[in-house]
């Protein structure tokens, strides 16, 4: 017997954008300022498996909160990553970088290179605002 879907169950998300198709949730760890997912409603696990309408309009909201993220922290990259290998449910990581951040330039999976301080303040409702006003 399998486990249920952590994402299909999930639960204290903090929601910043929700449509019947995706939702966008902040990703409350210390460890990177601005990390965001964007997850889809329903259980499927291949973006091929969704019509043509509703990979765009994932798609839409992934370009949508990497643009809020670059104008509100100015990292030096965006990581967009779509693995699904642990949880095979549709969902995007959003994660802003920084040179200076504790694992640049691996990603943020790998060992931490060095100690990262001077992390950079997130204001959750603001980009929950901007993505509003951009998706909805």
């Amino acid at each position: 017997m399998t486990s249920p879907c952590p994402l299909c169950t999930a639960s204290d998300e903090e929601i910043l954008y929700l449509s019947d198709l995706y939702r966008v949730i902040f990703v409350n760890d210390p460890d990177w300022p601005g990390f965001c997912r964007v997850i889809l409603n329903d259980h499927m696990s291949e973006m091929t498996d969704l019509t043509m309408e509703d990979r765009s309009a994932i798609m839409r909201a992934v370009y949508a909160t990497e643009l809020i993220l670059r104008d509100l922290l100015h990292p030096d990259k965006i990581n967009l990553a779509s693995l699904g290998n642990v949880v095979p449910h549709i969902h995007w990581h959003v994660i802003p970088r920084w040179k200076n951040d504790s694992h640049f330039p691996d990603p943020i999976w790998a060992s931490p290179k060095r100690p990262w301080s001077n992390k950079p303040a997130v204001d959750q409702q603001e980009i929950a605002n901007r993505l509003k006003a951009s998706l909805g």
